[in-house]
């Protein structure tokens, strides 16, 4: 070894020997190298410019390899020779305008250029635009990142600046800025000569070493003892062959034989060991055993001539086979890859599209609940059961023929309750039903177990309403058709205790002089009725008051109400007539002083109406041909209470409003100066009890035949339920839109469309009791049954059948009525026919609109109208194709006037010929068959 001033380093290897164990055969192979250990060394030049870069001296590395034949000996040595050349090159320098930028990872985040997840060592630059910059300057001024070089990106003239990622802080910080585009250039190709360069010293450095090949030297073979492994583990047949026998009975020849393979993972403990020996004790002794395990069970398929007698598990282990650097290239340049990435390329932008539009770290798991509220969750698809009503005095073993919701006081809902009897029963048992009260419970759900009120009537109420202006006026109809108005005023308080009161708490009061009866439920006596002779002659079936902003007048034309409050009334019955009644006083009981005192507790609110209440018009339902008159069951108008007020304006207006000013005003009568409103309809929806469903108007015209006044005739009616309609309700989204149920079946109406349903699905298999829209959910409406379950239909999910069956009571189902209490609550009440009434909560999906509800429900509610138009035009066309057929049949028996309507006479010779030619064709059919003979004659 010698030291001069460069470093030499000689090195001695000896590659190797190989021999023999008996000494026979010898080989060596002796290789000389000569390489170059660096071991350069960093100097830095000071000088007067400082700004001159350091120099670095290289080292370059020559190898030479010798491959020696023959035989070596052990002083054969390779020898490595190391020359060292000085080299002197600039380190690595930015271009101008290129300038290290420290980025904190608030920035980063700021404009997605987070490290190692937006930019990588393998893509390291990312464009920021210049705006995004400017904002973020003019927002954090002093704190961005870019603020030192706030002018020269002021000067920038391109849109957007490079940025490039320093992994390896090679200038100081973690990124590089290029504030002209000359840097970006000179960036950007720099960056691609060093990958170009360092590729290339990789390839050098590859190709320097070079191998000669030298061929063995054939030796006699010499037994080392290894045949005795390899005999060993070839596997050998010690014993013979098994014979198995199958024997089948004999009527199973030929019969087709089926195997099938199991999955071990389908089932428990589906792997088995299968030993070979039926001894469990038996054990081979093994010299070596290699054993690999797996975690998940594949299934083999292995045949074995062994006895199955103990099975057992066995374990195979695989390695997967891995292409070389070789077969990637080639996969990679065939045109089967680029193929796939030609065809892919369109899918792969969609996902990189989907990836910048919606935030792929967005955490879906952390933000599940966000919408959820308290009383339900997006994943509840069925109604829980809120609380229940049912008193053992007055409701038990009776049915809930009616629901209502106070419109003002929150948790307060009234039910009425009536004898489970027929008419026929009624009359057997009239001394009973006499004697039993009948009565309207109002519940609250500060007090489950009691009743808040009591409203007594003279007989069972099969529907009852509040009013809309002063909900402390109820008006009922009876089962003996008579009309009746309460008047809670003085127990209004009663309503309004607030959840979790005490119910028994009253003011304090001196010792002695409690009130024995103040616990007690009120029974509140009814303060008006309607007088028997000008009544219904059935029982009132439904009952409603009209709109606050409208008032009927005695001919039915709809005026405006100047007082806003709701005085009138509409009822119907079976009885053939929808009666309009009044409640404001006419003038001549203003002109009398009625000096007749009320009886004690009952308040004089409408005494001017007791037993002298007259409707104030009567609407006849008449068939337009001869057999009887509509029997109406349920009605609906088209005006709706708070109708030209906004929402908010109207609860605000419920709120605030004076009832005491309501109840002088609404027994003013009418001044006569009051605006007739021209945009209000005055056809009504009528369900029948045959089925029938009837648009009709109430204003009463003159008829042309007898000169009377008196209500037209229908202008039209369709027969589509096969039983009494019991609900007929409107849309609360679309008033145009109508419900009707009745029997088994259901059907929806677009008033306008004349020609029928725009939607009837098929009949249920259980007859439905009633029907109600969702207040909150155009598409949804429920249907209940008499089978205890109640049905939630959604037009948007299916109209086929419904989105879900709920059981709700063991009996059957007499009223529902679903109710918004909250935003994030809504109760449904049910009504059965033991009594009880049951309060369920809505599920989220079910009273949470989707986006854009309302439109689509009412597209869908267009293209049902012009299907519905489809198929009346077909039925023109049908009706149109079969005059003509009938016309070219009296062309052909010379008939003059074809497309004139045939005559008696002519419709008599038509069937005369047809009945001629059925007679031809049946002795021509009978001749064929041989029962008759040529010269036979059919009489």
């Amino acid at each position: 070894m010698a030291e001069s001033e460069n470093t030499e380093t000689q090195k001695t290897d000896l590659v190797g020997e190989d021999k023999n164990v008996n000494g026979n055969m010898e080989k060596g192979l002796t290789q000389v190298e000569d390489k170059e250990e660096d071991s350069s060394q960093r100097e830095k030049n000071v000088s007067a410019n400082a700004d001159s870069p350091p120099e670095t001296d290289k080292k370059e590395k020559k190898v030479v390899k010798t491959k020696v034949k023959g035989k070596p000996s052990k002083d054969d040595i390779q020898v490595e020779q190391t020359q060292p050349v000085a080299e002197s090159t600039e380190a690595n320098a930015l271009p101008e305008n290129v300038f290290p930028l420290f980025m904190t990872s608030k920035t980063q985040e700021i404009y997605n250029c987070k490290c190692d997840e937006d930019v990588t060592i393998e893509n390291p630059f990312i464009m920021i635009p210049k705006a995004d910059i400017l904002e973020d300057m003019r927002m954090r001024a002093a704190v961005c990142d870019f603020h030192p070089f706030k002018q020269e990106i002021l000067d920038y003239p391109g849109e957007d600046i490079l940025i490039m990622y320093d992994y390896e802080f090679k200038y100081g910080q973690n990124f590089v800025v290029a504030l002209t585009e000359e840097a970006k250039e000179l960036l950007l190709k720099s960056t691609e000569e060093d990958k170009t360069e360092a590729d290339g010293q990789a390839a050098e450095e590859e190709d320097d070493t070079v191998y000669l090949y030298v061929p063995p030297e054939s030796k006699e073979w010499v037994s080392q003892g290894s045949e005795k492994e390899i005999d060993e583990g070839i596997l050998k047949e010690g014993r013979r062959k098994l014979k198995v026998s199958v024997k089948r009975i004999r009527k199973e020849f030929g019969a087709a034989v089926t195997f099938e393979d199991r999955n071990v993972s389908d089932a428990k403990d589906g792997s088995v060991d299968c030993p070979s020996s039926e001894d469990r004790s038996f054990a081979v002794a093994r010299i070596e055993l290699d054993k690999g395990t797996q975690a998940i069970h594949e299934m083999t398929s292995e045949g074995v001539q062994t006895n199955w007698t103990y099975p057992r598990t066995a374990t195979v282990q695989t390695y997967p086979r891995e292409f070389t650097e070789q077969e990637k290239l080639e996969l990679y340049d065939s045109a089967s890859c680029k193929q796939f990435v030609f065809s892919a390329e369109y899918n792969f932008h969609l996902a990189l599209q989907q990836n910048e539009i919606t935030s792929v770290f967005y955490i879906d798991w952390h933000h599940l609940g966000d919408s959820d509220d308290t009383f339900g969750s997006k994943a509840d698809n069925h109604m829980k059961e809120y609380q229940s009503f049912t008193d053992l005095q007055f409701s038990k073993d009776k049915v809930i023929t009616c629901i209502q919701w106070h419109p003002v006081t929150k948790g307060v809902v009234a039910t009425a309750v009536a004898e489970k009897l027929s008419f026929d029963e009624r009359i057997d048992q009239s001394a009973r039903v006499i004697m039993t009260p009948s009565i309207i419970l109002i519940w609250s759900f500060t007090d489950p177990i009691h009743p808040q009120l009591i409203l007594e009537a003279p007989d069972d109420i099969y529907s009852f309403a509040f009013n809309n202006t002063n909900p402390n006026y109820i008006a009922g109809g009876c089962y003996n058709g008579q009309i009746i108005l309460w008047d809670i005023t003085s127990h209004a308080d009663r309503l309004k205790q607030q959840r979790g009161s005490n119910r028994n708490k009253k003011r304090t009061v001196l010792p002695g002089f409690e009130d024995p009866n103040a616990l007690k439920t009120p029974i509140i006596h009814y303060c008006a009725v309607s007088s028997i002779d000008h009544s219904h002659r059935a029982p009132v079936t439904d009952i409603q008051w009209l709109p606050d902003h409208m008032q009927i007048t005695k001919m039915g034309v709809p005026q405006e109400n100047i007082t806003n409050v709701s005085t009138q009334l509409i009822s119907c019955a079976t009885d053939n007539v929808v009666l309009f009644w009044d409640t404001k006083p006419s003038k001549v009981h203003q002109i009398q002083d009625d000096k007749t005192k009320m009886p004690m507790g009952i308040p004089a609110t409408f005494k001017y109406l007791d037993l002298t209440w007259k409707p104030l018009l009567r609407v006849t339902l008449a068939k337009s041909e001869p057999g009887g008159d509509h029997a109406p069951i349920k009605f609906s108008i088209q005006e709706k209470q708070k109708e030209r007020l906004t929402v908010t304006g109207a609860k605000s207006e419920m709120k605030d409003i004076d009832l005491n000013k309501t109840a002088s005003t609404s027994q003013k009568p009418t001044s006569g100066k009051e605006k007739t409103l021209h945009g209000v309809k005055t056809f009504m929806y009528v369900g029948t009890e045959d089925g029938e469903v009837v648009y009709v108007d109430w204003m009463p015209q003159k008829d042309q035949d007898s000169g009377k006044i008196q209500t037209p005739k229908p202008a039209f009616y369709h027969c589509l339920h096969d039983g009494p309609i019991v609900s007929m309700e409107r849309s609360p989204f679309f008033k145009e839109v109508l419900l009707s149920v009745g029997g088994w079946t259901f059907a929806l109406w677009k008033e306008g469309v004349s020609s029928g349903p725009i939607l009837c699905p098929a009949a249920s298999n259980v007859r439905l009791s009633c029907g109600m829209w969702s207040p909150t959910r155009p598409g949804v409406f429920f249907i209940s049954k008499v089978d205890g379950t109640i049905d939630v239909w959604d037009l948007l999910d299916k109209t086929h059948e419904p989105t879900l069956t709920q059981s709700v009571s063991p009996t059957s189902i007499s009223a529902i009525y679903p109710y918004q209490v909250t935003q994030k609550q809504q109760l449904i009440a049910v009504g059965d026919y033991t009594g009880t009434l049951h309060i369920l909560e809505i599920p989220w999906s079910l009273r949470h609109p989707t986006a854009n509800e309302v439109n689509a429900v009412s597209n869908y509610i267009e293209r049902e109208v012009k299907r519905r138009a489809f198929v009346e035009e077909r039925w023109n066309f049908r009706e149109r194709e079969k005059r003509e057929q009938e016309a070219e049949v009296k062309r052909k028996i010379g008939i003059v006037g074809a497309m004139a309507p045939l005559t008696e006479e002519e419709i008599e010779m038509k069937q005369r010929l047809e009945y001629d030619q059925y007679l031809a064709e049946e002795s021509a059919f009978l001749r064929q068959l041989g029962i008759i003979q040529d010269d036979e004659v059919l009489v």
